[in-house]
């Protein structure tokens, strides 16, 4: 598992409530015990679901199989240096990413009045963006507000979430990383509030960037 963070997020401190193991989710898995009959074992035949494929434990009699950094044949293991081999299993990996997506929530929005307008952030921009929001509605305007928690792969919402708004601004402590990829994977024409001075934002400058971008 990999845990992508940012500065502000790494090196903040707030008080953590410590969960009772007993209520944390099952994550045990199951190995595989048997040879399946005349093919053998076949430590590249994927699930059609999830496209995991099965574990072994190693030394288990009749499941020996190759491990390591060079490519494998599909469903074999077997090393591979043929091209459409490559790229079907480069496929392969990235459909496995991909179905992640069914798995984690949708992107919530907070958009209590119908709003054309939409800030989207992630990381430690959460509670600068919050505290924005509320000032911009406070002046009487309307602004939706959502939060990435997941990166890759997205949310399977976030597509129907960014075009149901005439407008998307994405704040970042970057220069626009989010931005780039939302615009690629979507095509929408999200622009970016930017800086890089070490700083977290003030809620003071989002919400002049929030209203400018709503009144242009």
């Amino acid at each position: 598992m990999f845990l992508l963070s940012d500065a502000y997020l790494a090196n903040g401190s707030e008080p953590w409530l410590i969960p009772d193991v007993a209520d944390l989710p099952d994550i045990s898995t199951s190995f595989a015990t048997e040879v399946n009959g005349d093919e053998g074992f076949l430590p590249y035949k994927r699930d059609p679901e999830t496209l995991a494929r099965p574990w072994a434990l190693p030394g288990t009699p009749g499941l020996e199989h190759r491990i390591g950094g060079l490519e494998k044949e599909n469903e074999t293991g077997n090393v591979s240096y043929d091209p459409e081999n490559h790229d079907l299993m480069t496929r392969l990996r990235a459909a496995k990413v991909a179905g992640i997506a069914s798995d984690i929530p949708e992107l919530e929005v907070d958009d209590p009045d119908g709003a054309d307008t939409l800030v989207l952030g992630w990381g430690s921009t959460y509670g600068a963006i919050g505290a924005a929001v509320r000032r911009v509605r406070t002046s009487g305007r309307k602004i939706a507000q959502a939060h990435l928690t997941y990166l890759n792969p997205f949310p399977r919402n976030t597509g129907e979430v960014l075009r149901s708004y005439e407008k998307v601004l994405i704040p970042e402590i970057n220069l626009g990383q989010l931005r780039m990829l939302l615009r690629a994977e979507y095509l929408v024409d999200a622009v970016g509030y930017n800086k890089v001075r070490g700083r977290p934002f003030r809620a003071a400058e989002l919400a002049d960037a929030i209203t400018a971008v709503i009144e242009s």
